[in-house]
């Protein structure tokens, strides 16, 4: 193990990173492929939709259980029970012969990236020191746009080189590398089977509640511009399908760009500040969504998209350091599948109550038929209503220091 001098193990930091990537890499990948498994298993889009529904569904359930593992029976031998599960379930897929085999062994590579995400969280504190910890959360952060901003590009480049399978298969060597460098780069737990884990309601302090309650609330707001910008970009600014995705691109990159200067800022101002700014940085975001696509149309699309996501890292960086910073090692892990599945949750609510809310807005449940100017104004009223929560939210960070 390499330590930059400051009781930071640098190569586990970036196997940590590595490993979140992985488990990103997994949650976007498969979208690109629906219409081909659609043709190949001659099935309706809703049981196509179970691949990634499955996945979705077993990390977000698996994410408090292998936290639990995780103080139980050691953070490490759970990320390695996730890269084994990650695995297998990424062969299972390869060779699946029918959808249903496919659904099920995607729901096994789904509860394996459970491990791996909540536990990169749980041991980046064992792999950093306190001083770093920011830039090492900033890290994790890039690892994870990266990997979620990945799946598209390249299941589109494997998609006609090597069929839908070819997806999977692709999975099992960066697997096995992530496997392989945990072995050697991270150390063994301490105790191979440790006392009881702390109750889970005494880990669900006062202190903790306001962080996952925010990272819910966060969550939801950042997949409400995935669910509602398609629309907005092709029907009311009638821009083509590439040119759509060039500019959905523009978040994830900023994401990747601004996650370890977010993790430095944290370090350097303290968490507190850092998270006010982050919510303040969304809230004109979504408050730019909701006022400057009328009269400056994709400009201030773009705009608002470029305060909301730097914002979004911002607070990500300040809120897991600022949970995981001061827990003793028997909480780690708990607190991680907490975080995790606090963020799942508002991703799930943004794709549904905030997709809901869009077509309520729009007038219509038929978004693919409906006019330009029903598009436009659901889009103003879903993110009036993300801004007025970022609001609350960030009076209720700054309420305190008053």
């Amino acid at each position: 193990m390499r330590s930059d001098g400051k009781g930071t193990d640098v190569g586990g930091t970036w196997v940590l990173a590595l490993t979140m990537l992985l488990g990103s890499l997994g949650t976007s990948i498969a979208n690109i492929a629906l219409p081909t498994l659609a043709k190949s298993f001659a099935a309706p889009f809703p049981q196509v939709q179970a691949v990634i529904v499955a996945y979705l569904a077993a990390l977000t359930l698996g994410s408090l259980l292998a936290g639990r593992l995780g103080d139980r029976f050691g953070l490490r031998a759970v990320l390695l029970a996730g890269l084994w599960l990650f695995l297998a379930g990424s062969l299972f897929c390869a060779v699946a012969p029918g959808l249903p085999t496919l659904i099920a062994a995607r729901a096994v590579q789904g509860a394996g990236a459970a491990g791996l995400i909540t536990m990169s969280m749980a041991l980046i504190r064992q792999t950093a020191a306190l001083s770093t910890l920011g830039r090492a959360m900033g890290l994790l952060g890039t690892s994870s746009a990266i990997g979620t901003a990945l799946g598209a590009p390249l299941g589109g480049v494997i998609l006609p080189l090597m069929g839908w399978r070819g997806i999977f298969w692709l999975q099992l060597p960066l697997a096995a590398l992530a496997l392989a460098l945990t072995l050697t780069a991270l150390p063994r737990d301490r105790q191979s089977v440790r006392p009881k884990a702390p109750g889970l309601l005494s880990v669900l302090d006062r202190t903790l509640l306001p962080g996952l309650a925010l990272n819910f609330l966060v969550a939801a707001v950042m997949m409400t511009t995935l669910v509602t910008g398609p629309f907005y970009l092709g029907t009311t600014l009638g821009l083509t399908e590439t040119a759509t995705g060039l500019i959905m691109a523009i978040g994830p990159v900023l994401s990747i760009l601004t996650g370890l200067p977010s993790g430095r800022l944290v370090d350097a101002r303290g968490a507190g500040q850092v998270l006010s700014l982050g919510l303040a940085l969304m809230t004109a975001g979504a408050a730019g969504l909701t006022l400057l696509p009328g009269p400056f149309g994709l400009f201030g699309y773009v705009a608002g998209i470029a305060l909301l996501t730097p914002g979004y890292q911002l607070f990500q960086a300040a809120n897991n350091t600022s949970a995981l910073s001061g827990l003793p090692p028997d909480r780690r892990g708990t607190v991680a599948g907490l975080l995790a599945l606090s963020r799942n949750l508002g991703l799930i609510t943004g794709a549904s109550v905030m997709g809901a809310v869009f077509a309520w807005g729009t007038g219509s449940t038929e978004l693919a038929v409906a006019a330009p100017h029903a598009i436009a104004a659901g889009l103003r009223l879903t993110f009036a209503l993300a801004a007025a929560g970022l609001a609350v939210a960030v009076s209720l960070t700054l309420w305190p220091r008053r």
